[in-house]
This record gives C-alpha cells, sequence and structure tokens, in this order.
C-alpha cells in the first residue's frame, strides 16, 4: 500500500490534516491506536480561538458548531470571592467559541466518512522507518496481520505517549519541560452554567473554573494536590469547595447535581525542538503540552495542523518545499508564545505550595493591576483570543 501522507493518531489533529488535505487532493492515511469509541469518549476543553473557528470553517466541518457553538466576548477573573470581566471585543475586537473538542472530533469524522477517508482503529505496533530518507514507511498490525505503508511523509499526532516524538534521535531532539504541583479535579455535570462565559477564580485555597459545554451541560474544576484521588471527592464535597473558592454572586446562584464524569489531571508544560526531523513532522500534543489554564491545547494543534497544511500544499502544489522546511522554525515560534501564556495564567490564578501569604499578596496585586489597567487587559485578551497564524 502507498499513500502520500502516512498519519499517526486519529484524534482532531490528525483527522483535521487528513480532511484538509483530502479536499486538496492529496492522498491520506490514519492510523490510530484505540477505537472509534475510546476517541469519542475522552473529554477535552472546548474553548476554541478564532483562527481555529476558521479553520474548521475551512475544513468544511462547521455545521454542527456554527449551530450550537457559544460565542465568548469576554471572560471573567476573580480573587477572594470578588470577580471582574475582560471584554475581549472591547480590548482586541475578537471572541472565542465554547465548543467541545469532543464534538469538533465527531464532526471530522463525520466529515472523513463522508468523503470517505481511510481511517485504521485498534491499528498496533505502529512504528515509523526510513525517516531520514527519501522513502519512508510505516508498518502496523491490524487483526494480527502485520501492513506497511509507503508515503512521502509522516505526520505525528498521536498525543505525548505516542511513538513518533521518540523517532527523533536524542542527540538532535531537547525537550523542555515543568512540572506543576498541583492538578485539577474536574466534573462534568448536566447543569445550567453559572456564568454565560468563563469564571476563572484565584483563592488562597486554590483555583477554580467554571466553565461549560452547552446551556445545559457545565465543566468545573478545582485544584487539588497530586496525591489526591478523584473517588476520595463525593460530588457534594466537590460543589462545597467550589463554592468557597468563586465569587460570591457566582456561588449564590451555582445549580448543582450528579456528576456524569469525574477525573484529576496533571498539569505540565512540555516543548519539544525541533518538531520535524526528515520526513517526519510532530502535530499537537506529540510536540509540545500547556496547562489547561490559558484553553492553548487544541488550539496550537491546530495552528500546526495550518502550518503543515500550507507546507504540504505547496509541496504537492507547486513543488514548493520552503513551507516544510520552515515547519518547525513556524510552529514552535507562536507554540512558545502560548506556553509563555498559559505558564503565566496558571501562575496568576494557583496557589503554589511554597508561595506563603507573600505570594498571594502578589497574585492579589497582579490582578487588581489587571482589573483597572485597559493595557494589561490588552495584552491578556490578545493572548487569549489567540495570536495570529
Amino acid at each position: 500500500m502507498r499513500r502520500q501522507v502516512v498519519i499517526i493518531g486519529g484524534g482532531p489533529s490528525g483527522l483535521l490534516l487528513s480532511q484538509l488535505l483530502h479536499r486538496d487532493g492529496i492522498e491520506t492515511i490514519v492510523l490510530e491506536r484505540r477505537s472509534r469509541d475510546y476517541v469519542l469518549g475522552r473529554i477535552r476543553a472546548g474553548v476554541l480561538e478564532w483562527g481555529s473557528v476558521e479553520m474548521l470553517r475551512t475544513a468544511g466541518v462547521d455545521g454542527r458548531m456554527n449551530d450550537q457553538g457559544l460565542v465568548h466576548g469576554g471572560t471573567y477573573l476573580a480573587a477572594r470571592n470578588r470577580g471582574f470581566r475582560i471584554d475581549f471585543e472591547a480590548r482586541v475586537g475578537r471572541k472565542v467559541m465554547v465548543y467541545g473538542q469532543t464534538e469538533v472530533t465527531a464532526d471530522l469524522y463525520a466529515a472523513r466518512d463522508a468523503m470517505g477517508g481511510e481511517i485504521i482503529h485498534e491499528a498496533e505496533g505502529v512504528a515509523p522507518h526510513g525517516l531520514d530518507t527519501a522513502a519512508p514507511w510505516v508498518s502496523y498490525v491490524k487483526d494480527g496481520t502485520e501492513h506497511r505503508i509507503d508515503c512521502d511523509y509522516v505526520v505525528g499526532c498521536d498525543g505525548f505517549h505516542g511513538v513518533s516524538r521518540g523517532c527523533i534521535p536524542e542527540s538532535v531532539r531537547t525537550e523542555y519541560e515543568r512540572i506543576y504541583p498541583f492538578g485539577w479535579l474536574g466534573i462534568l455535570s448536566e447543569v445550567p452554567p453559572v456564568s454565560h462565559e468563563l469564571i476563572y477564580a484565584n483563592h488562597p485555597r486554590g483555583f477554580a473554573l467554571c466553565s461549560m459545554r452547552n446551556p445545559q451541560l457545565s465543566r468545573h474544576y478545582i485544584q487539588v494536590g497530586l496525591d489526591e484521588k478523584a473517588e476520595a471527592w463525593s460530588d457534594d464535597a466537590f460543589w462545597d469547595e467550589l463554592r468557597r473558592r468563586i465569587p460570591q454572586d457566582a456561588a449564590d446562584t451555582l445549580v448543582t447535581g450528579p456528576s456524569i464524569e469525574k477525573s484529576i489531571a496533571p498539569l505540565r508544560s512540555f516543548v519539544c525542538e525541533p518538531i520535524r526531523w526528515g520526513r517526519l513532522f510532530l502535530v499537537g500534543d506529540a510536540a509540545h503540552i500547556v496547562p489547561p489554564t490559558g484553553a492553548k491545547g487544541l488550539n496550537l494543534a491546530i495552528s500546526d495542523v495550518h502550518y503543515l497544511w500550507q507546507g504540504l500544499r505547496a509541496r504537492y502544489g507547486d513543488g514548493e518545499e520552503e513551507g516544510l522546511a520552515r515547519y518547525s522554525e513556524r510552529a514552535l515560534a507562536r507554540v512558545w508564545k502560548s506556553v509563555r501564556f498559559s505558564w503565566s495564567m496558571t501562575t496568576l490564578l494557583h496557589h503554589f505550595p511554597e508561595q506563603g501569604a507573600f505570594g498571594q499578596r502578589i497574585q492579589d496585586a497582579d490582578l487588581a493591576y489587571l482589573e483597572q489597567s485597559e493595557a494589561a487587559q490588552t495584552a491578556l485578551a490578545e493572548n487569549y483570543v489567540g495570536l495570529p497564524f
């Protein structure tokens, strides 16, 4: 079997790249280790930068998003149970869209099916070969039979724990990492959102976030220690702790209900350099991880797809190689800016074990300055809605 591009990983970045390339007449095949049901069952964030919205529209997968997505023109920050709003439209003239990653993935699957896109699920033992040659290939096992796909390029969209990043030799690869000393305990509940926009709350007891998936499905988080277990938290205990940390007016109107999903996610910042080696390109979590505080994970994957799609399109369209040659440089320049923003939001809003009373007062002062300064709000809004591709 031969295809022009083999994509390892059937999450949203791999599916989106496959969809865009297919529309340009470029042959792709997607290899996914898990079943489709498993992929669609993963709970992920749902804030899309407007550049991401436009990319999904370009891919022709915007129908449900346009109908069901929630357009937000701002967000709320809070300190010590008192909140204030940052108006994105007033500061930078742009907005964001709340539309869950699971929904994005479902839309992409539907589009790939409609176009006859090739997706191999439960592909085991996926292994790229010959990446530093002009004739790479990928092997995998399906139903006990080994298969080989010859190709021009291999794209690793297989996440932080996937096989792709490790194919870049250690002598070439540099990895930068920051592990945060806490996690997020999140619950999904069929209750209306407490606010029509997200609330990010700093509190001496720890960070909290109130978000939503749709008008009747809410996602809430609280900062917890890395040694805590989700099952040790009853629903009532979670709701009580959330009320302690968010603005008083939100706590007074919070609607609670049973959780339909509950989990703890660790936080890290991670970047691999370079994200191209030979005929291999890394995309999304295979290349970088950000804490969810800045809502950048999926958006960075989509911006990676943008740069790589443009490069492959030029390569197959008119033989132009510059886009592929500069993919790593261009993508990483934007990645590092978003990594910085996500780190700064995490530092601003979370309680760190070593910070003490002095550190809390510094955070209070930072948030007070944000509330009063149009310049500071403009900088935050510019980064939150997404820097240009």
